[in-house]
């Protein structure tokens, strides 16, 4: 008998039990529209005929390439529907490297949201697949009988291709089975976080589908019979947030830390009684996570709480928000502190596209700052060699795409190696401290981790795009630092963080870049990490020059 695949039947389940309750909408200078439980699956119904009539088969590999819109939803939930692989294609990467993962994996057809989309793939590739648009799909084709594919839970039904941080992106292919397992655990944490709550969800979501935290966050949301507000200008992020009032959204650290950075500008702008207010408050947070209250601080405190604090997140988020979350980098203990200063839990998550994007999430019950939370149920973390973390569990991916020999290293003995280092306290909540493969190792032989270094010199640094420190093979560490921003100023932040530092962790030299790495330049990933031998490579001069005026002391 065939049958749906379990958790794209469970969703449909959920849309028509919410067949006149509008489940997701798009936010366009203000104006929100949106569609229906059953709107949403007419929609889906008319692109599975268009998609049945090109007559593919099972496990075909069909390109997604489409900014967020209601439609890019519809479009992958019927390709799923449908039995074939999805491959979804982020809208702003460059062509060439859109072409480079197709022809890795050899997509039947791409459905393409535009045309603009469509005509940058062409010129560059020859031999394309046929390319539909969502204007001719969502026709959808009259006559047509939908089959339900009979689809096993081990059954491909994704390839995401990683960032590729130090090299060619791979193709990271997941399960039916991977995917029914991670939303039972995601939904169960939005239930807890949700306790006592009625009424629908309101979310507020900017963050690219293409994305596997996305993608997982964007099922979940469908299975809880949510209101999803898709945010269609990322330049207006701040107004739609406001207009929407979200429960709780997804975020990247780069975000948060933009908001807290803005709120401290506006206020310094505005002066008066708020700011002294603020201020004060402010010094009151921090002494009281040293353990060293002094006289006062309860009436600056609540003067903030009942002032200040309320108008901020009113402002900032409205007035319904029960937490952000965040995940894709470690967020600073110093923002993460910030909003809960507010009153405004900040939930971390932990994972790799390769464990079906999460492996841990904080209990919104016990949130410990600078931890991601414990491993959820049914995954096993542990620390391996150079404390890197390694996991295994229903979540694991079934392997990278045509590439035997990188699937072999990774997964060794039901255990992936993630390439991360961590920590892991007695209670169970874990931190990520960096990349293995990030390690820099001096000529002393000394190992360092770049990023912890990197954050705290950004927490001097306000001003600075982006930090990232240099060294390996060499006598001492210097840093590459990019914004507008004046060498003295950048001197002092180095002094005040090498002063905590032992000697060969402290950062003897550094250049200032005014241009900040980019995705478009390729040297950040389309998630936005650093592509550290890219820009290794192309700054050898500066970086040469960095070496060959100072002397190691």
């Amino acid at each position: 008998m065939s049958t749906l695949i379990p958790f794209i039947g469970d969703i449909f389940a959920q849309l028509q039990a919410a067949a006149d309750i509008r489940i997701l909408a798009e936010i366009r200078d203000g104006q929100i529209t949106g569609v229906t439980g059953s709107e949403l699956l007419e929609m889906v119904r008319k692109a599975r005929t268009f998609i049945a009539s090109k007559g593919l088969k099972q496990g075909d590999r069909c390109g997604l390439l489409a900014a967020n819109s209601i439609r890019w939803v519809a479009m992958d939930l019927a390709l799923t529907a449908e039995g074939l692989i999805v491959l979804p294609l982020y809208s702003r990467q460059a062509p060439a490297e859109l072409i480079t993962m197709m022809k890795d994996c050899t997509p039947s057809i791409i459905c393409c949201g535009d045309a603009s989309l469509r005509d940058a793939i062409n010129p560059k590739w020859a031999g394309a697949p046929p390319q539909f648009l969502f204007d001719e799909i969502f026709a959808g084709v009259e006559g047509v009988q939908l089959e339900r594919p009979q689809v096993g839970s081990q059954s491909p039904v994704r390839i995401i291709y990683t960032s590729g941080t130090s090299g060619e992106a791979k193709g990271v292919v997941l399960t039916a089975a991977n995917v029914t397992f991670m939303l039972e655990r995601t939904v169960e944490r939005l239930d807890q976080l949700m306790a006592g709550a009625t009424g629908q969800d309101r979310i507020f979501h900017y963050l690219p589908f293409t994305f596997a935290a996305s993608w997982i966050a964007l099922l979940t949301f469908l299975k809880r019979r949510s209101l999803i507000t898709i945010n269609m200008d990322l330049t207006k992020i701040a107004n739609d947030m406001r207009a929407v009032a979200p429960d709780y959204f997804l975020n990247v650290p780069q975000l948060l830390e933009r908001m807290r950075r803005a709120v401290d500008g506006q206020l310094w702008q505005t002066g008066g009684l708020p700011l002294t207010i603020y201020s004060r408050a402010k010094g009151v947070w921090a002494r009281k996570q040293d353990g060293k209250p002094e006289a006062g601080d309860a009436m600056w405190s609540w003067l903030a709480k009942k002032l200040v604090f309320p108008a901020i997140r009113k402002k900032m988020i409205g007035k319904n928000l029960k937490a952000l979350i965040c995940g894709s980098a470690p967020l600073s203990a110093e923002t993460q502190l910030w909003f809960m200063m507010l009153g405004i839990r900040v939930l971390q998550v932990y994972g790799l596209t390769e464990t079906t994007a999460i492996c841990t999430m904080d209990d919104p019950n016990h949130v410990e700052v600078g931890r991601v939370g414990p491993a959820i149920e049914g995954i096993e973390m542990r620390l391996g060699e150079n404390d890197e973390i390694v996991v295994r569990g229903p979540n694991l991916f079934a392997g990278y795409w045509n590439r035997p020999e990188q699937t072999a290293e990774a997964l060794r003995d039901g255990w992936l190696h993630t390439g991360d280092q961590g920590e892991v306290n007695a209670t169970g909540n874990w931190r990520i401290a960096g990349r293995i493969k990030n390690l820099i190792v001096l000529g002393s032989g000394h190992k360092i981790s770049p990023e912890p270094i990197e954050g705290e010199i950004a927490k001097k640094l306000a001003e600075a795009q982006q930090v990232v420190i240099v060294g390996n093979g060499r006598g001492y560490l210097s840093a590459i630092v990019t914004g507008d921003l004046a060498p003295g100023k950048v001197q002092s932040a180095l002094d005040a963080v090498n002063r905590e530092l032992p000697h060969y962790k402290q950062v003897r030299a550094f250049v200032i870049r005014s241009e900040p790495f980019s995705i478009e330049s390729g040297t950040l990933t389309v998630n936005g990490k650093l592509k550290r031998d890219t820009i290794a490579a192309r700054m050898k001069n500066e970086i040469e020059e960095m070496y060959g005026v100072k002397q190691a002391v």
